[in-house]
């Protein structure tokens, strides 16, 4: 009579192993939380990014990965060895690559300039309408819209040389080529167009619609005093729920029109480029749907 023969198993350190395992997904979770949470208005931003992400994120991500790391090595220990490495191994990769998702982020912020408001021409600034106006302050907006805004001082300790220097200075070096350096930013300028100021301010209305940015003015509001055209809305990120607010102002040039963008953020000191990666691609869009052009 054969006996059955008993696979041996992993016994406590498979459970090592199963706790690295939910120790990284615990990271990845927490992260989830605190984008979600901060969205859905359970905390402020400075808790759910300040505090949880930056803050306490990293420490338990670096936790996760040496967990992981050490549930492998005792896995490793003695057969038999192959269920318990495997579940240590796939919890090292969630936690590294959660970990240096996070560092990629540290690096990115660091290597652009502290702007959170953008636009395609400084010297004649778009003016936000008083509807927009009402909506940041009934939010809590951190970042006042001004004419010629500066980095505030507390800057400095992040970005060395930035504090007290105009907001436009910072995004015109951004978008122009340093010795043995690429641009950071792409260039942003004014747009021209053969159409009516209406028809144009129609074609962004409609653009920004599509991209699912909650429209404020509309282009059927028609001009206002001066005979300016001004489209405006508010994009919304998907994980914290940051709003920034973007204005596509359009007023007359000759025999056709002259279009301006601003995009400016509510909260927070830096966008990570959100701001001029919108306005950029709104440019293109419209000029390729209302056969724009980059001069007069």
């Amino acid at each position: 009579m054969s006996e059955a023969i008993e696979t041996p198993k992993a016994g406590w350190r498979m459970k090592v192993a199963i706790f690295a395992l939910c120790a990284s997904i615990f990271a990845v979770l927490w992260f989830a939380v605190a984008a979600l949470g901060t969205k859905w208005g359970w905390w402020s931003w400075q808790v759910g990014l300040g505090q949880m992400t930056i803050g306490t994120g990293p420490r338990i991500a670096f936790a996760a990965v040496i967990i992981s790391v050490i549930a492998q090595v005792i896995a490793l220990i003695k057969a038999p060895r192959k269920q318990a490495f495997i579940l240590a191994l796939a919890a090292t990769l969630i936690a590294a690559f959660t970990l240096f998702r996070l560092a990629g982020m540290g690096a990115q912020a660091a290597a652009l300039p502290p702007l959170h408001d953008i636009q395609t021409d400084w010297s004649d600034p778009i003016q936000y309408s008083e509807t927009l106006m009402a909506a940041r302050a009934a939010q809590g907006e951190t970042n006042p819209v001004l004419d010629a805004p500066t980095v505030p001082e507390y800057a400095e300790e992040r970005w060395p040389g930035t504090a007290g220097r105009l907001v436009s200075e910072l995004q015109e070096e951004a978008e122009s080529k340093e010795a043995g350096k690429g641009t950071v930013y792409p260039t942003l300028e004014s747009l021209y167009f053969d159409g009516a100021p209406s028809e144009v301010a129609a074609v962004a209305e409609q653009i920004m619609d599509r991209k699912g940015w909650d429209i404020v003015s509309s282009a059927a509001d028609g001009a206002n005093s001066i005979g300016d055209v001004q489209v405006e809305a508010t994009a919304t990120s998907g994980w914290f729920g940051f709003k920034d607010d973007v204005a596509v102002r359009v007023r007359s040039e000759g025999s056709g029109s002259r279009v301006d963008i601003r995009s400016t953020s509510r909260v927070g000191l830096s966008d990570l480029g959100a701001n001029s990666t919108r306005v950029y691609g709104l440019m293109v869009e419209l000029e390729d749907r209302a056969d724009g052009r980059r001069a007069p």
